[in-house]
């Protein structure tokens, strides 16, 4: 299946999932064919060296999160595959557009924790705090119980975690999907979103958001 074609196949399967939260049974996304572009197609830039300049762009760090079936769950066929927290930590997220409220974040391909989200249809973005880079670390490790000591509430309106300490959550059904390379990009749409009210951790951090730039977390200072 070619790079439109599975997009489209994602779309059409994300309207036919509808509103968060609404029953019957949904089939699964076409797993994407995970070679980016063909070798005559690649730009003549080196890998190595489109991370390390890219890298200069300071970014601030999210947490994707939802509650959505588990393939691996050991629950009675006919009760279906158990509701468990899913979540990955993700850089790209930036804001979209205001009207209506939209959000973007892009995940590789190659996750195996997206396509659960995907099928849960909703998410939670949890900004990090400067004090949460393990948490991020713990999020950014595939095939680990990520959730693991780590306390959350379900947002408002789609229930997928929100995460403690946060300093921002945006609670979103997916919009759309796109394919771009060896990425998707997904859009959200807003339903509901807030901070918590300032506070001071024991670091002295406050609200100052974890930053990511050239390969290692910081945090802002004024």
């Amino acid at each position: 299946m070619g790079h439109a074609g599975m997009a489209a196949a994602a779309v059409r399967y994300l309207r036919s999932a509808g509103e968060p939260r609404t029953a019957g049974p949904v089939e699964p996304l076409p797993r994407p064919d995970l070679r980016a572009v063909g070798d005559d197609e690649r730009a003549p830039v080196d890998p190595a060296e489109f991370r390390r300049v890219l890298g200069n762009f300071a970014t601030g760090v999210t947490v994707i999160t939802a509650t959505a079936p588990d393939p691996n769950s050991t629950a009675a066929p006919e009760a279906g595959p158990e509701a468990t927290p899913a979540g990955f930590a993700c850089q790209s997220f930036a804001a979209l557009s205001l009207d209506p409220p939209l959000i973007a974040f892009m995940v590789a391909r190659t996750s195996t924790t997206w396509p659960r989200i995907a099928r849960a249809g909703v998410f939670c973005v949890n900004v990090l705090g400067a004090h949460q880079g393990d948490l991020c670390r713990g999020f950014a490790v595939s095939g680990s119980d990520k959730f693991a000591g780590v306390a959350h509430e379900p947002s408002p309106v789609s229930g997928s975690p929100r995460l403690e300490g946060a300093t921002a959550w945006i609670d979103c059904a997916v919009h759309a999907v796109h394919t771009g390379g060896d990425h998707l990009i997904v859009v959200g749409r807003v339903h509901a979103l807030g901070t918590p009210p300032p506070s001071t951790d024991g670091n002295g951090n406050g609200d100052a958001p974890l930053l990511f730039h050239r390969g290692h977390f910081g945090h802002f200072t004024t």
